[in-house]
């Protein structure tokens, strides 16, 4: 399994765009074959700030997502935005256990 961590920052003036182009990245991207669990959300005290959150069960579904067409129509859409910021992980290895 792979995690994709991370926030993008988006410019102030474009927030509602960023959030709605989000929400359809997510509606395409669970659909996607190897998509255990993909999530944008707002963090809370940082109204342009955006938390993402992603686990695929392999590589090749990963780099299969980088390549479809609503990445492509996201990217695109965050250019028109203005990001301001993102850092974004991956974490490899390990397994998911429940915290307690």
């Amino acid at each position: 399994m792979l995690i994709v961590t991370g926030t993008v920052e988006v410019s102030a003036d474009h927030v509602d765009k960023a959030a709605e182009a989000a929400r359809v990245m997510v509606a395409e991207t669970v659909k996607e074959p190897g998509c255990v669990i993909y999530e944008f959300s707002r963090v809370l005290g940082h109204a342009n700030l955006f938390r993402v959150y992603e686990e695929w069960q392999d590589q090749a579904s990963l780099e299969a997502h980088f390549a479809a067409p609503h990445m492509t129509a996201f990217q695109a859409i965050l250019a028109e935005v203005g990001v301001v910021s993102s850092e974004i992980y991956r974490v490899v290895g390990g397994e998911k256990q429940p915290l307690r």
